[in-house]
């Protein structure tokens, strides 16, 4: 499955809620389903900066695809990376460079967060970004 046929799954998922508690309830959801970081990786060099819970987030190379598991200490949080680690995960490392998140403006997140959560939201793209930046250089 592309980048862009998650994105609309995931668009399509939070079309059926009516409102932005059972949205949120259903992120929870999504976070207790996460691939978990493996304990050797929970370390302060796979914190994502500017987030205001702990979040990590470990990439692998697996073939040509780039492989993401990560935890967090706030359930909302692990939701919101649980959604773009279900987007990200198993993709090649330049279809995720060149992928756009808009479907995150698509079902209103950035806009149901607190400043400094949606602040973390940005960080989490970033770092994602940057493991793929990453592993595309080993590629080339």
């Amino acid at each position: 499955m592309t980048i862009a046929e998650k994105q609309e799954e995931i668009v399509a998922e939070f079309a059926l809620f009516d409102d932005w508690m059972q949205r949120y309830e259903y992120m929870i959801e999504l976070g207790k389903t996460l691939p978990l970081i493996a304990p050797e990786f929970k370390t302060e060099d796979n914190i994502i900066k500017g987030c205001q819970s702990k979040v990590w987030a470990h990439a692998e190379l697996d073939g040509d695809k780039v492989v993401f598991t990560a935890d967090s200490d706030a359930i909302i949080t692990k939701g919101i990376i649980a959604i773009l680690i279900r987007v990200f995960s198993k993709q090649q490392p330049k279809d995720i460079l060149e992928a756009n998140t808009s479907f995150i403006d698509e079902i209103g997140l950035k806009e149901h967060l607190s400043p400094t959560r949606a602040n973390g939201l940005v960080s989490m793209i970033k770092q994602l970004k940057m493991y793929a930046i990453a592993y595309q250089t080993q590629l080339s």
